[in-house]
């Protein structure tokens, strides 16, 4: 599996790379923290896998890196995606790293 650490995703962002982000949390915890993208919960994931891009790199997060790590073997794995990144640490990492104001919960 692709991974992206931080910094790197930092460094798309600051850049404008060509790239999809895409939130897998629920609700609630996108309420509390977010760092953008399209909001995909985890349980919609595969009847709307059609939204995920196939023809630029496509970073999938959630809170620790786990739930978003168990997603893209899946996807992988059933539909062949081959171009997606898993946010080393999640927000959580993200938080810790590049942004302090976001709030760990």
């Amino acid at each position: 599996m692709l991974e992206i650490t931080p910094r790197e995703l930092k460094s798309w962002l600051d850049t404008k790379k060509d790239f999809q982000l895409i939130d897998i949390r629920e609700t609630y915890e996108s309420q509390i923290a977010s760092i953008g993208g399209e909001r995909i919960p985890m349980n919609q994931i595969v009847t709307e896998k059609e939204k995920i891009r196939t023809d630029i790199p496509v970073v999938i997060y959630c809170r620790s890196g786990s739930r978003s790590s168990s997603i893209i073997n899946f996807l992988e794995k059933n539909f062949k995606f081959r171009n997606l990144y898993n946010l080393k640490g999640g927000i959580v990492g993200y938080a810790k790293e590049i942004d302090p104001a976001l709030t760990i919960y």
